[in-house]
C-alpha cells in the first residue's frame, strides 16, 4: 500500500499494530511517544536492546506508544525471533514502526508479520532491490514458474559452486519483495497470495533443509 506524508506514519502504525515503512535514509521519522532501536556498538541490532525496550513497556499502556526500529534490516536473527510474537499480536496501545531503505533485506518472518507501506510514487520492478543482476532474474523466473518449469530454475540455482544457500535465500528474499511490489502496483491479489509459499521455502532452507526439494514442494 501507498502513504502521502511521513505524518501518516504513526496514524497507519495506531491502526495496524504492525507495519514497515520503506524510507529513504535520509528522511527522517518522528513520533511523539516512541522508542526508538537502532544499532549502538555493533553493525546489528541484538538482542538485549529489543529485550531492554520490551521491558520498558511491559506494564499495560494508558496512551498510545511506538516502538521505532530502524534500520529495520538491521535486526539481528536472534533479536527479531524475540519480537515475532510482539510484532504479530502487539499488547494493547503499543505500535511497531519498522522502517528501512533495503526492503529486500528484511528478513522474510518479520515481513510476514507486518503491513507493508511506500510513499506514493512509482518504481520499476526491481529498482533499489541489493541483488545481482542474475539473483533478480532468477527471482522473477520463480515469480511466475509453472510446476514442470520449476526443477530447471532450481537446478540453475543450485549449480553455483558455493555458498549456494545463502544464494538461494537471496534469491527467495528478492522474489518476496518483488512480490509484494507488484501486489502493490497491480493490486491483484494472486502475487499476494504467492508469499507464504516462498515464505516457507526460505524458511526451510535457512533451518538447513534440501534446497531443491524446499524450493519445489513449496512452490509447485
Amino acid at each position: 500500500m501507498y502513504f502521502e506524508s511521513l505524518d501518516e506514519v504513526a496514524s497507519i502504525a495506531r491502526n495496524v499494530g504492525t507495519a514497515i515503512f520503506v524510507v529513504p535514509e535520509n528522511e527522517s521519522v518522528k513520533i511523539k511517544n516512541s522508542f526508538l532501536i537502532k544499532p549502538e556498538d555493533k553493525s546489528t541490532i541484538t538482542i538485549e536492546q529489543v529485550r531492554e525496550i520490551m521491558n520498558k513497556i511491559s506494564v499495560r499502556q494508558i496512551k498510545d506508544i511506538y516502538i521505532i526500529i530502524r534500520p529495520a534490516e538491521r535486526l539481528g536473527e536472534e533479536a527479531a525471533n524475540a519480537l515475532l510474537k510482539q510484532l504479530e499480536e502487539p499488547r494493547d496501545r503499543v505500535h511497531f514502526v519498522l522502517v528501512t531503505e533495503n526492503l529486500s533485506q528484511i528478513l522474510p518472518t518479520i515481513l510476514s508479520r507486518a503491513a507493508l507501506y511506500r510513499w506514493n510514487t512509482k518504481w520499476r520492478l526491481d529498482a533499489d532491490i541489493v541483488a545481482s543482476e542474475k539473483e533478480k532474474v532468477l527471482a522473477k523466473k520463480l515469480m511466475v514458474a509453472k510446476a514442470d518449469e520449476l526443477v530447471d530454475i532450481v537446478n540453475e540455482i543450485a549449480g553455483k559452486k558455493d555458498g549456494v544457500r545463502a544464494y538461494a535465500m537471496n534469491i527467495l528474499g528478492v522474489a518476496i519483495e518483488m512480490l509484494y511490489r507488484t501486489y502493490l502496483i497491480t493490486g491483484k491479489d494472486v502475487f499476494l497470495r504467492k508469499i507464504p509459499d516462498f515464505l516457507s521455502a526460505y524458511d526451510g532452507i535457512s533451518k538447513n533443509g534440501h534446497i531443491k526439494l524446499q524450493i519445489v514442494s513449496n512452490l509447485c
